[in-house]
């Protein structure tokens, strides 16, 4: 048969929800065969164009029959399933018949709909379950009884170079075999199980069970489906009897691929990362591209001596037949319709119309049942003989070592004893009836549960349907809850058995209870399992009622949607009609604190809110995974805007970028892994990961192939952005500037100086000063940019700290940094460095106006020892330390920044913006202390509950009384106290005695060396009173500006804050000088001024009850009347306080007893 190229065809698919939501644009349009993409960035441009031989647009254009069943509108070029098999299925069904074998395989990036064109959803069929139904048809449309069918089918997935199978449950550490026959030369799956079927209900059941069997591993972290190939192999037997009674055999191997994602690799790609050889992932693929170009170039003649690399990847060699070989082809390339997902669009296109080029040649596989038989044992004959001898290696190994011959000796006889029994296996199968053979497959497809009888229970009985990445996997794993009673969780290892068994990360042997009450459905944690569970995106505490939609995620992987048809009212209205994986994932992301919208977000932000979403369950994975193999390593997703990133501009706030910080919970050490780089450990630590759960020792691996390692880098404390615009006017700049982390957090700062100068470096004269600067242009240009020192507020980065920036030297770009100070965190650069321009343009002008020098300030970190006592700790309980003591950091900062502010008050009081006002910095104090203010408010609900039961009580005891009996006044007052009542009184006073009794032994020294200070003050302040310096006039005359202020809505906190800390500032001197008044007046031994604390305690409970308490809350805000009494009160206090001290000093005893009495007689 002559030369056939290869038969390709794209399709793209209409805009998901995702999409629709951004308003993407349009970037394909289709013409017959012709395909255009058009670039958004440069929407003049003429578009590319590509010619294949089918271009199918199911973009737009279609109708829902009642069915679900999509076809075209009137007058549409809608592309529906139907017409795609029409197209492609009936020509791989038509070769099929005829004895060729047939390779479809559909290729695209993730998202980009292969998955439809393949297997499609619901009752719109893909290629392959369309052409199995046609293909069980035709058969058994056949009337001639001398020709029978046989048809085995075999699934099997290809995921990090390794071989499952999909149809069997057990399967090998490392996978299943590749070998090669070295009669025919193709390569095949050792011990693939190949089931026999007869119908093509048969067939969907395979294939229903394979799914699951994907879904399953995925969900265990075994297999990411975006990055797993799926291939589909039926084998079509045709048996035809001829006049002699001799059989023939014309056999056809269809195998239908659904690759992997397609994603570039230069998107995901890790630059730099030393392991990036060691990593499998996108290896198939790209072995793919690298065979499809070898035999495009064969086809097309361009090259006469190519070694076509099939043996690159497990997928290559499997896919022999079906390029470049004894097969006819077919290959469909999904496209993405959206303009955020130009390029890889593009590169599938292109990658197609390389494919276009190929050309195969099929050939009809036609045999007599006898020769084959006769030419199996023939071949076997041969084997065994190799076996006994090894001749061959022998007559082959001049010039080996004896380790060479010995292993080659072993690895061929590996070979032969498995190809002998692939012969036998062979053998067998003809011997044995195809009839019997069929019959046991039956029996055994019988068993397998397609969840038809489950539809029935689903509308009465509440249940668990899992989610999943992959749309194709979503729905297919369900457990039902008990009617009523426990249905507990865990894994399967547990004693005794949970309900419903899962594996993987972050599972523990008894994780979670689920409580059905006559479908009121409740989950809580198992107590003290540790287990991880999230309920909506929020993490599960103590026990919580579930409603209908909800979304519960067990473990890492493990995502389950509850569905309660007993109570489908519970669910909220704003759910979508169908919970996706995407949704939950946007649940989880939006806890996390990252936004999610897409109204007005460019197409830049789009791209990294896409990156962040993927990249977050990978984050929480590998986290996981750490805990579990204890690797002392934590992850979080790190968003660096341009502003922030080593050499970044301000002036691009758009171009931000997502990356991974891994840190040493031991030693505190970070590094910053770029997005393509943490993907690829991530498929690393998965592959670590699957070694440790198939019984390999994995902690003792040298350090260099641990993917958790990394050799210590330079760490980036923070940048800071240096202004160039006085340079516009010839004028000097000197400031200290802020360094700010990628959070924004001050981290330090640096002092800088920018000067014009000549080339030498001398500064230039006050009379260059120029009004205009477009007086500059044309005219040489010098400045010097000066680094003298720095200020850094960590710790950990004294080890050594240097500056780096990059600048546009006679220009060309450089990048200059500082020398390294070490063992300081306030280290003195001295640096200065002369920046050139030969002759300044406007773009330079422009450049100081708006744009700035990026200082990147740059630690270093070395591998020190841990302390020993977190040696001791676990993964998680370093994590939790770790973040403990960052929220602990962060709080004294604040507090620290507070302090300043509060010192620099006044000089900022004109200051513009709120950042420097009191106010904006309670707002920042109150974030770092969210979780106390929980705490805070559970305790007032829990104080409130216990009014309110109070309160009930007073009303049944009143509602019980007879009618003459029942009083409104006492009944009023009795509710008014318990309404009224705060209910920390005895508590505050406890806290306030041990604090007064705490402090004796401090007061009894300050007493002694304050009596000399005292005598000083006492000459030289003369009449003054025993307020000292204290000014009351704020206090007896107020405003009536300050009167309101209270009350208004923004300045009520900070008003009552002001009024706390003015009765403060009023006690604090009084106490100071009641103190030192009294120890120079009555010099009485110190022992007995233990007995002025319950004077003091008296007077501070008489004070505390009849003033303060007598304030109702909302009235506690500083009044005329109040203030006035107040600081009268306080003055008659504590200056007739000197007549209790001669009665305490003779009788300390009778003062105590006394005070303590009026002081529970006030009580």
């Amino acid at each position: 048969m002559p030369d056939e190229s290869v038969k390709v065809a794209v399709r793209v698919r209409p805009f998901n929800q995702r999409e629709k939501d951004r308003q993407a644009k349009l970037i394909i349009k289709m013409q017959g065969q012709m395909t255009t993409i058009t670039n958004p960035e440069t929407p003049n441009e003429e578009p590319k164009s590509f010619s294949f031989d089918f271009s199918y647009w199911s973009h737009d254009g279609f109708q829902e029959q009642s069915d679900g069943v999509l076809v075209p509108a009137g007058g549409s070029n809608y592309a529906s399933q139907r017409r795609v098999f029409e197209n492609l299925g009936q020509g791989v069904l038509d070769n099929a018949f005829e004895g060729y074998n047939c390779s479809l395989f559909a290729y695209g990036q993730t998202g980009s709909g292969k998955s439809y064109s393949m297997v499609g959803y619901g009752n719109n069929k893909g290629i392959v379950p369309i052409t199995c139904d046609e293909m069980f048809k035709t058969m058994d449309k056949n009337t001639d009884p001398n020709k029978r069918f046989e048809v085995t089918f075999s699934m099997l997935e290809i995921y990090n170079e390794q071989v499952r199978d999909l149809l069997s449950k057990d399967n090998p550490k490392g996978g299943l075999n590749v070998r090669q026959n070295p009669k025919l030369g193709y390569f095949y799956v050792e011990n693939l199980k190949r089931v026999p079927v007869g119908s093509y209900a048969e067939i969907e059941k395979r294939t229903d069970q394979g799914t699951a069997s994907r879904t399953v591993a995925s969900t265990n972290m075994n297999a990411t489906s975006s990055r797993a190939h799926t291939v589909v192999t039926i084998t079509f037997d045709q048996i035809i009897k001829n006049e002699s009674g001799s059989e023939t055999k014309k056999s056809s191997v269809m195998n239908l691929v659904d690759l992997a994602g397609s994603e570039r690799a230069d998107s995901t790609g890790a630059t730099g990362d030393r392991l990036k050889e060691g990593a499998n992932i996108n290896k198939s693929l790209s072995a793919l591209g690298n065979v499809i170009s070898a035999l495009a170039d064969l086809s097309m003649g361009t090259k006469k001596k190519i070694m076509v690399p099939y043996r690159d990847s497990v997928l290559t060699k499997l896919l022999q037949n079906a390029l470049g070989g004894n097969s006819k082809t077919i290959m469909i390339a999904a496209l993405s319709p959206a303009d955020i997902n130009y390029d890889e669009t593009l590169s599938t296109l292109r990658y197609a119309d390389r494919a276009k080029k190929i050309k195969n040649k099929a050939v009809v596989n036609e045999n007599p049942l006898d020769k084959l038989i006769r030419e199996l044992k023939e071949e076997n004959e041969k084997l065994k003989r190799a076996m006994e001898g090894g001749g061959m290696v022998m007559q082959e190994g001049a010039g080996l070592s004896p380790e060479e011959l010995e292993k080659m000796r072993k690895q061929m006889e590996e070979d032969i004893r498995a190809q002998l029994m692939a012969n036998q296996a062979m053998l067998k199968e003809n011997e044995e009836s195809w009839d019997d053979k069929l019959a046991e497959a039956r029996t055994e497809t019988e068993k397998i549960d397609t969840g038809g009888a489950d539809n029935q229970r689903k509308s009465k009985e509440p249940y668990l349907i899992n989610l999943n990445e992959d749309p194709m996997l979503s729905g297919v794993i369900c457990h039902f809850l008990k009617n009523s009673g426990e249905t507990t969780v865990g894994r399967k290892d547990a004693s005794p058995v949970p309900d419903i068994c899962l594996s993987g990360l972050s599972i523990q042997k008894q994780h979670a209870v689920i409580f059905n009450n006559k479908g009121v459905i409740e989950i809580e944690s198992v107590s003290g399992s540790g287990s991880k569970t999230k309920i909506n995106g929020l993490p599960l505490t103590g026990r919580k009622a579930l409603c209908h939609k909800d979304r519960i995620l067990f473990g890492s992987n493990h995502m389950y949607v509850l569905n309660n048809p007993l109570k489908p009212e519970t669910a909220e209205s704003s759910l979508p009609k169908e919970i996706t994986w995407e949704f939950a994932q946007k649940e989880i992301a939006q806890v996390k604190g990252f936004a999610t919208g897409s109204a007005g977000l460019s197409k830049e932000q789009q791209i990294v809110q896409e990156q962040v979403l993927e990249i977050l369950p990978m984050v929480s994975e590998v986290n996981a995974v750490s805990e579990e193999l204890n690797k002392q390593k934590s992850f979080e997703v790190v968003l660096i805007s341009a502003a922030a990133q080593e050499g970044g501009d301000i002036t691009q706030s758009n171009a931000s970028k997502v990356t991974v910080k891994m840190k040493n919970l031991l030693n505190g050490n970070t590094w910053l892994w770029e997005r393509g780089k943490f993907i690829t450990r991530r498929y690393l630590i998965q592959e670590l990961y699957q070694k440790f759960l198939d019984g390999e020792d994995v902690s003792h691996i040298p350090k260099e192939q641990d993917p958790f390692w990394e050799p210590t880098e330079d760490v980036l404390v923070g940048t800071s952005n240096l202004f160039l615009q006085s340079l516009s006017y010839c004028l000097d700049f000197e400031d200290t500037l802020n360094i700010s982390d990628y959070k924004g957090q001050e981290e330090g700062h640096v002092k800088v100086k920018l000067e014009p100068c000549d080339p030498k470096g001398k500064p230039i004269d006050e009379e260059a000063f120029v009004d205009d600067p477009r007086e500059l242009l044309n005219k040489p240009y010098n400045f010097k940019l000066t680094i003298e020192n720095a200020n850094i507020h960590k710790s950990r980065f004294s080890k050594g700290i240097l500056v780096k920036y990059s600048v546009k030297n006679n220009g060309k770009v450089e990048e200059v940094k500082t020398q390294t100070v070490k063992n300081t965190l306030t280290p003195t650069f001295n640096h200065s460095k002369v920046i050139s321009i030969p002759k300044l343009k406007q773009e330079n002008l422009d450049f100081f106006e708006s744009g700035c020098i990026t200082l990147s300030v740059y630690g270093i970190q070395e591998d020190t020892l841990p302390d020993p006592k977190l040696l001791k700790l676990n993964t998680r309980e370093l994590r939790e330390a770790s973040m403990y003591q960052e929220l602990r950091d962060v709080t004294i900062n604040q507090e620290l920044r507070q302090m300043e502010n509060m010192e620099n008050l006044n000089s900022q009081a004109h200051a513009s913006g709120r950042r420097g006002t009191m106010f904006g910095n309670e707002i920042a104090s109150d974030t770092s202390h969210l979780k106390t203010e929980v705490v805070l408010l559970q305790r007032k609900y829990e104080r409130l509950q216990q009014k309110e039961r109070r309160m009930q009580q007073i009303c049944e005891e009143w509602s019980k009384k007879p009618d003459g009996e029942k009083q409104f006044e006492p009944f009023f007052r009795a509710v008014s106290a318990a309404a009224n009542s705060t209910g920390t009184r005895l508590k505050t006073r406890v806290q306030m005695l041990n604090q007064v009794l705490q402090g004796q032994k401090y007061v009894r020294q300050m007493a002694m060396e304050k009596s000399s200070v005292i005598e000083e003050k006492d000459e030289s302040q003369g009449d003054q009173d025993s307020f000292g310096s204290v000014d009351l006039a704020p206090y007896m005359n107020p405003g009536s500006e300050d009167r309101n202020k209270g009350f208004t809505q923004n300045g009520k906190r900070t008003a009552l804050l002001s009024d706390l800390n003015t009765k403060r500032e009023v006690i604090k001197p009084a106490r100071n000088a009641i103190s030192e008044y009294s120890v120079s007046r009555y010099s009485c031994p110190p022992p007995k001024i233990f007995a002025c604390f319950p004077i003091a305690y008296f007077l501070f409970l008489f004070y505390n009850e009849i003033i303060r308490d007598s304030i109702p809350l909302r009235q506690k805000t500083p009044t005329t009347l109040g203030k006035k009494f107040e600081a009268l009160f306080l003055i008659f206090i504590f200056n007739s306080f000197s007549l209790w001290w001669p009665l305490v000093c003779q009788f300390p005893s009778f003062s105590f007893f006394l005070v303590f009495l009026c002081s529970f007689v006030l009580i």
